[in-house]
């Protein structure tokens, strides 16, 4: 299934893709994609229901992320080492862990705000993971089972933030609107293996990053597992995994996203995004 969120900003009211391919609104079976209601129940829930006898949301509404919010929302640094290689970085020997402010959050197609005085605002495809269960000390071999679903996210982050002014890289990546997700979480049974998916970004109609998670360094199963040892994972947080090579940083020489600028990116069987880039 593929659950979905729409509406104008903060008023969003949660949905599904029909295999007819319209949105149809299931705001009378679930209050809202949040830590409260996500959980393997709801997929019954949903999957049982008579989509087509739900009302049918208008075309060109707008999608918003698809949790209405996040306890976590948690990036794992250089896990292709062909990013870490463009980045002058050695590939790492654990996963790099830090997080995303929720609060940057942005639907896959809402305007990115570069923030006041930004110099160096940069763009990352990512393959998101939606946590559906608590995860606790959760081994590798039952860390997909915790799994709600998949995602596109665009990691954007201001690199001068990130790695020029001191501190945790949490200060250039969580501006708002640097968190934009969707357009819809998949859930696991669409999804048959998560370590192999196409993915790629473009920047005004030209092509940046082309990649696939089978060259991820830590898959899926490993990262829930691993940050289940450092922390409790609820439902509704989420992970994004790491970047593929070719973001602004490592081009030589650099590029960074301008006011005008238009971001076009997607993964295989977890749908496209599209923003543009917007002066605060």
């Amino acid at each position: 299934m593929k659950l979905l969120r729409f509406g104008n900003k903060g008023a969003e009211k949660p949905a599904v893709l029909h295999t007819d391919g319209t949105i149809r609104d299931v705001s009378s079976l679930v209050a809202d994609y949040m830590p409260e209601t996500i959980s393997p129940a709801l997929i019954r829930i949903l999957r049982s229901a008579d989509l087509a006898a739900l009302p049918t949301v208008p075309e060109m509404t707008r999608t918003g992320a698809p949790v209405a919010r996040t306890g976590h929302f948690i990036a794992i640094g250089l896990n292709y080492a062909d990013h870490a290689a463009e980045s002058n970085l050695p590939v790492p020997g654990e996963p790099v862990v830090f997080s995303k402010a929720p609060s940057c959050l942005s639907g896959p197609d809402d305007d990115v705000m570069l923030p006041k005085e930004s110099r160096k605002t940069d763009w990352e495809v990512e393959l998101a993971v939606i946590i559906g269960e608590r995860c606790d000390y959760v081994s590798q071999e039952e860390a997909l089972s915790r799994v709600f679903g998949y995602a596109v996210c665009n990691d954007v982050s201001e690199r001068e933030y990130q790695a020029e002014r001191g501190g945790q890289w949490i200060k250039g990546k969580s501006a708002p609107t640097f968190g934009p997700l969707g357009p819809w979480i998949v859930t696991p049974d669409e999804i048959a293996d998560p370590q192999n998916l196409d993915m790629f970004l473009d920047v005004n109609g030209e092509r940046m990053q082309t990649g696939n998670t089978s060259t991820m360094i830590f898959s899926v199963a490993e990262i829930v597992s691993y940050l289940s040892r450092f922390m409790v994972l609820e439902p509704g947080d989420v992970i994004t995994t790491g970047t593929p090579p070719g973001v602004g940083m490592g081009r030589k020489p650099q590029v960074f996203l301008k006011e005008g600028d238009e971001m076009r990116l997607g993964i295989a069987g977890l749908g496209e995004q599209r923003q543009r880039v917007v002066a605060r």
